[in-house]
């Protein structure tokens, strides 16, 4: 299965994985340390050093997986004419007139502390495929929210 990211997502996860590889060599010193203390039946620093190699080497793994299955979303071919992925959205809630701006990405590349949102979410499933001036609605936790699309941008 493939997993679509834009190329600064692509270039985030090489960039996690490098950093994960390089953590490698201080697990096996931790390992051989704690090997060095004596009996490994009774050794939790041991267990401990293992399970961290463990949940590294999975780490690595999925990463891997995932980098080597990654089709990078190529960005020339967006436009704003309708809510696409990777557009950035400027919604407004019909019934308060609060404005939101959110990037619709994949669900790999998904953070709200910078906005971009996993185009899997209620409010990116509603508001793709809809133009400027659209109102859709939205099911949300506290009900329904009619949203209009004020701005798309790339």
């Amino acid at each position: 299965m493939a997993t679509y990211l834009t190329q600064e997502g692509y270039n985030k996860k090489m960039q996690e994985l490098a950093e994960l590889e390089a953590q490698r060599p201080a697990v096996k010193q931790a390992i051989a340390e704690a090997r060095d203390k004596g009996d490994l039946s009774e050794n939790a620093e041991y267990d401990a050093a293992k399970e961290a190699q463990g949940m590294l080497e999975m780490k690595i793994a999925k990463l891997k997986e995932l980098v080597a299955s990654a089709r990078i979303i190529d960005d020339s071919k967006l436009n704003t004419e309708e809510v696409q992925l990777l557009n950035k959205v400027t919604i407004k809630n019909v019934s308060n007139g609060m404005t939101m701006t959110y990037t619709i990405v994949t669900e790999n590349e998904a953070n709200l502390r910078e906005q971009k949102i996993s185009s899997t979410t209620p409010i990116a499933k509603a508001l793709i495929g809809h133009k400027v001036g659209d109102v859709v609605k939205v099911q949300v936790p506290a009900g329904i929210v009619d949203f209009e699309i004020i701005k798309i941008e790339i």
